[in-house]
């Protein structure tokens, strides 16, 4: 895909390195921790449009692989799972502790980590300029969480009410956060081009 900046990824055209940001390793560390957070912060939200609540959790986990890119993006989740695994209310509502990655809905965290390295993947390839190529890179992303937490699921309940547990009543708010942050990413890339241009 054709660029017209230097940037490979959002947070680089936001955060370039250039003053108290311009050590690599410290500007790295501090969005890796800062995205860990806004992931924990997303996940207890709740949104009471239908019989499942919808959670932010996921929507964090999407928008921080766009906006890090792969290994940022990956070391991001890896530091919110560490940080919820160690005791810090980060997990959806709340929850802490390994317990729950070893848990019924572990898998899905296991799944934050490869699909945010996914989405930031595609978005060093330019998927994240334009609407339709952000929401396929999104959609891949939400399959590679289903994909681990169905199967993390798989252990603790029947085959027969996998889906209808751990798939087909978040479906909608998936459906809800994924053009959320579709209209967000490619919205952010033309503001920060136009804002470059003055």
């Amino acid at each position: 895909m054709q660029r017209n900046n230097t940037a490979l990824t959002l947070s680089e055209a936001i955060f370039p390195r250039t003053g108290a940001l311009n050590n690599a390793f410290v500007r790295d560390l501090i969005l890796i921790i800062g995205f860990s957070w806004f992931v924990a912060l997303c996940a207890q939200i709740k949104i009471p449009l239908t019989p499942v609540p919808i959670t932010g959790q996921t929507l964090g986990v999407l928008v921080a692989g766009a906006v890090l890119g792969s290994w940022r993006g990956g070391l991001s989740l890896i530091a919110y799972t560490l940080q919820g695994g160690f005791g810090l209310p980060f997990f959806a509502g709340g929850a802490a502790g390994f317990a729950v990655i070893a848990g019924p809905t572990g898998g899905y965290i296991v799944g934050f980590v490869f699909a945010a390295f996914m989405i930031g993947l595609l978005a060093e390839g330019g998927w994240d300029r334009s609407f339709i190529t952000m929401a396929f890179a999104l959609l891949l992303g939400n399959v590679i969480i289903y994909v681990f937490g169905l199967g993390g699921l798989a252990r603790f309940v029947p085959g027969e009410k996998l889906l209808a547990l751990g798939l087909l009543p978040f479906i909608p708010g998936d459906i809800v956060k994924l053009i959320l942050a579709t209209l967000v990413i490619p919205g952010a890339w033309k503001l920060t081009y136009r804002n470059k241009q003055h």
